[in-house]
């Protein structure tokens, strides 16, 4: 590809994750968005707040750019894992709006940086802790993708929707029965394998 410029591309693939991340809690209740359907509470409000969260610390502390954000979840004393999931006062549009925030205030730090500009991150340890723009971008991209398929597991649990993002759902076409068949014959198959290493 010609004409590429690379810290438009890491830009672009990190907003795709940062869209697929709040296209995940459209249509869903309040009660929906913040259930937790894993034996570790995740849930879609949570990862939310989370990634919206890293992406202040990681694009404005680290470059000494802090946001202002007040984030009362990473106060000393705080409720450990309190940025994984919202409280009863904290709204989906509050945290949507932070999220938004933070996108903002992050693309503002990567339009103003170039991609060798130093950072530091104060809680990696001290041989790791100086980082480039270049490979914040680089983790806050895993870090958005991992907790999107985070909310992709997550919100086929709840009402069975999937998909990459709105318009495509990048599964293979089958309606509901040729869905169950196929699980059903991808459960045989692992009992099958099971009782042949067993």
């Amino acid at each position: 590809m010609t004409g590429s410029d690379p810290k438009a591309d890491l830009q672009r693939y990190l907003q795709v994750g940062r869209d697929a991340l709040l296209w995940k809690m459209e249509g869903l209740s309040d009660y929906d968005i913040r259930r937790p359907v894993t034996p570790t509470g995740t849930n879609l409000l949570g990862l939310v707040k989370h990634v919206a969260s890293m992406e202040l610390i990681y694009f404005g502390d680290t470059f000494g750019r802090p946001s202002g954000e007040v984030m009362p979840w990473f106060a000393e004393g705080a409720e450990l894992n309190a940025d994984m999931w919202a409280t009863a006062d904290e709204s989906r549009d509050q945290i949507t709006e932070l999220y938004r925030r933070a996108w903002t205030h992050s693309d503002a730090t990567i339009d103003a940086l170039a991609l060798d500009a130093i950072g530091r991150v104060p809680h990696w340890s001290a041989g790791k802790s100086e980082v480039t723009l270049h490979r914040i971008l680089v983790h806050m991209i895993a870090e958005t993708d991992r907790h999107a398929g985070h909310a992709d597991i997550v919100r086929e649990l709840i009402d069975g929707a999937v998909g990459v993002r709105a318009g495509n759902d990048n599964m293979a076409s089958g309606d509901k029965a040729w869905w169950e068949d196929y699980r059903d014959r991808l459960e045989r198959v692992a009992r099958e394998a099971g009782r042949d290493r067993a």
